[in-house]
């Protein structure tokens, strides 16, 4: 052991001569002592004369904290195993700046001679060849003895440093074990060396539970930002994960659910729900009960079983959704809406008025109504019109033409099915639409075609508020309002023994009889000018006038097909039409033809309304050329009359 005086003389002797008594340079520090020297580094220096600001060494450690606060533990547990030893444990970043020395007293006043403090850069670009420094430099464990130092303030301390790398091989800092030079021990570097692999692990770990942790805040931020209730169960039941949602409605404590049974949370009258969701198969969307301490609500259920790449069940994912945001959801896949208010339906008649005023009376009600009339006249509109002005307008609206669909899918269509009820039965089994409908209305159109046998299922439900699925045995309560509508005699079917007496009477608590068109012609007008003004942007066409003519003809037809055929005949006509006038040209030529053949249904008798009056006025005067007396006749009215209308509606003639 060299004492100190020694050890200089040897440092010189290395540094003039390269070699003292046998005592040379390894071929690394002698490289490390050419670049030192290439960098222009003065050997005599007494202390490290590079620190750096206090606010620069703030702006280091924020951007090294993980590094700094593992290697701080590290360096604290070594430092309570050597204490009294004199050795230092010190921190550089990967730029060879110190950010952290621990050790006693008489150790940091021994590095602290030599400015080895927080902040001070120990680089080889500055202090030239130090075992910090050509750690970094060479990437590995490095032991420096006194005199290999370049500075000769360092030549009278032993340093063992080990380079720090993060997971991904990059370098990040240096652990460096200094002492006096007389304390140098091959087992300080093995210390070094487990430290910082020691560091690296701890930082691995810290990385690897910040992102676990990251993930989890990710996940829980995405469950309890879904509006849906979600949980995870084990496949012994325990709850792996459970949002706000779920617990609220389930009726749980959120905070404390995870890890426990969920069965041993809820109140035990939901068996029901436990063995729907315990079964090895998916629901979707099952309307399930559930009760909870001081209430029960219905819920939507859906679920899907964890299953392992062998096959083997891991647990299940649980969905939950009140049946109103459920069945809102479904409304906005299947188009169940109903967009129809009373002041989108068009008429001035006094029988369609009546009709009107009766179905906002019968709105108010809950009572089931049955519309009649011929197809055509708006039975559709009258049911929308009904739900949007009763209490249930915020619920479902179905509407379901029972004469489109087949036979065999009357029951499961209405009524829905359990998975294996029939071949292609959906997996997990079907709600049909009078679950869907709760709370809400549906509308069966054309009733009079529903089959016979159904007949019977839809009285049960009227009758007694429940629904059982097509090949199950659950009983759901449903509280639908019912609108029929038919275009047949239902007595005269009842008679016949295809309609039930008592589903007719059930279902015709209040019925209403909408008039077809022909019985109200005066109403033709106005929705002509109706269906110009929406139809007419729909297909991009700009109708400003429809000639007097036209109303004359389209007041002739006896519209077979009501309403709906008045609206196509004038959709067609707008498509045809080249100019902002709706003319009769466009119009189909039957219904400029019946118009010679229907003059005399209008003689003898004139219509009420005044502008159908002063329509067929002009078209016999047209007719007769300007013969007064001949149009009188034809009209049963005398001259003075016609001459009274003429003059009231400023007919020229």
């Amino acid at each position: 052991m060299h004492d100190k005086r020694e050890v200089v003389q040897i440092w010189k002797a290395l540094r003039d001569h390269g070699e003292y008594e046998g005592i040379t340079l390894s071929p690394e520090i002698r490289e490390s002592w050419s670049r030192s020297e290439a960098n222009g580094v003065n050997p005599y220096k007494r202390c490290c004369d590079v620190i750096i600001s206090p606010a620069e060494l703030e702006e280091r450690k924020a951007a090294n904290k993980a590094l700094i606060e593992q290697a701080t533990i590290m360096m604290g547990h070594l430092h309570r195993f050597m204490e009294g030893s004199g050795f230092v444990f010190a921190l550089a970043d990967s730029d060879g700046c110190f950010l952290k020395r621990i050790g006693d007293k008489e150790g940091l006043d021994f590095t602290g001679g030599a400015n080895l403090t927080e902040g001070a850069n120990w680089s080889e670009e500055v202090m030239g060849t130090n075992a910090a420094s050509l750690a970094l430099v060479l990437g590995k464990p490095v032991q420096l003895l006194g005199y290999e130092h370049y500075c000769l303030c360092a030549s009278i301390a032993t340093c063992s440093a080990s380079p720090i790398f993060d997971h991904g091989g990059r370098l990040i800092g240096v652990l460096n074990i200094i002492g006096p030079y007389h304390l140098v021990n091959r087992h300080t570097m093995g210390m070094a060396v487990a430290a910082s692999r020691a560091i690296e692990r701890q930082i691995a770990l810290h990385n690897a539970y910040q992102q676990s942790e990251m993930a989890n805040l990710h996940k829980t931020a995405i469950m309890d930002s879904i509006s849906d209730g979600v949980l995870t169960l084990d496949n012994e039941g325990r709850i792996i994960h459970i949002n706000h949602q779920a617990a609220e409605n389930l009726g749980i404590n959120h905070t404390s659910a995870v890890g426990e049974n969920l069965t041993e949370l809820m109140m035990p009258e939901n068996k029901l729900f436990f063995a729907r969701i315990n079964g090895q198969r998916k629901l979707f969307g099952e309307p399930l009960v559930i009760y909870r301490q001081n209430d029960s609500v219905k819920l939507a259920v859906s679920c899907t079983p964890l299953v392992s790449k062998e096959q083997e069940t891991l647990g299940t994912v649980i969905i939950i959704q009140p049946m109103k945001q459920y069945k809102k959801m479904i409304e906005r896949i299947s188009g169940a809406q109903a967009k129809i208010t009373f002041s989108d339906i068009i008429g001035q008649s006094p029988d369609f008025r009546y009709a009107i005023q009766s179905a906002q009376m019968a709105a108010k009600t809950d009572s089931s109504i049955l519309l009649l009339g011929e197809s055509g006249v708006g039975k559709d509109m009258f049911a929308q019109a009904i739900h949007n002005a009763s209490s249930r307008s915020r619920e479902p609206f179905f509407a379901i033409n029972c004469a489109a669909l087949p036979r065999e899918l009357v029951s499961s269509e209405l009524f829905g099915y359990e998975e294996g009820a029939f071949t292609g039965a959906r997996k997990g089994g079907n709600p049909g639409k009078f679950e869907l409908a709760d709370q809400g209305t549906v509308f069966l159109d054309e009733i009079g075609e529903m089959p016979l046998d159904m007949q019977g299922s839809l009285l049960r439900v009227i009758e007694e508020g429940n629904v059982t699925r097509l090949g199950g045995h659950d009983i759901t309560n449903v509280n639908v309002r019912i609108i029929a509508a038919t275009n047949k005699n239902l007595k005269e079917e009842v008679r016949k023994g295809n309609f039930r007496l008592d589903l007719y009477y059930r279902l015709r608590v209040i019925d209403i009889k909408i008039p077809a068109l022909r019985d109200r012609k005066d109403d033709i007008p106005i929705l002509v000018e109706y269906f110009v003004k929406t139809i007419g942007p729909r297909l991009g066409k700009q109708i400003t006038h429809v000639d007097d003519k036209v109303i004359e003809i389209l007041s002739y037809y006896d519209w077979p097909g009501n309403v709906r055929e008045l609206s196509n005949v004038i959709e067609r006509a707008i498509n045809m039409s080249s100019g902002p006038v709706l003319t009769v040209d466009v119009f189909p030529l039957e219904l400029r033809c019946n118009l010679e053949d229907q003059t005399t249904i209008w003689r003898k008798r004139l219509p009420q309304d005044p502008q159908l009056q002063k329509q067929i006025i002009r078209s016999f005067l047209q007719m007769h050329n300007n013969n007064k007396t001949r149009v009188a006749q034809e009209l049963g009215i005398s001259r003075s009359s016609l001459y009274r209308k003429m003059e009231r509606f400023a007919i020229k003639g």
